[in-house]
């Protein structure tokens, strides 16, 4: 029995797909370099949170001290 063209062209293409699906998977794309805008944008952000973790202290013993001036004139 001879194959008809169009049996043979669906058969190959059956088989084609077929090992492309049990293929290894392409390995990831290098990482993408860091784009300057974000890096800037992120140290924006940053630095007045780093301002105020800077300042904390301080400003947590000025309120203690606060706190210790009231209660020695019996507030």
């Amino acid at each position: 029995m001879k194959s008809s063209p169009v049996a043979v062209v669906a058969a190959s293409a059956a088989l084609v797909a077929a090992l492309a699906a049990c293929s290894k998977p392409q390995p990831p794309e290098k990482e993408r370099p860091v784009d300057p805008q974000a890096t800037q944008m992120r140290d924006a952000i940053q630095k007045p949170i780093e301002k105020a973790k800077s300042v904390e202290p301080s400003v947590d013993q000025g309120a203690q001290q606060t706190r210790d001036a009231v209660e020695a004139q019996g507030g």
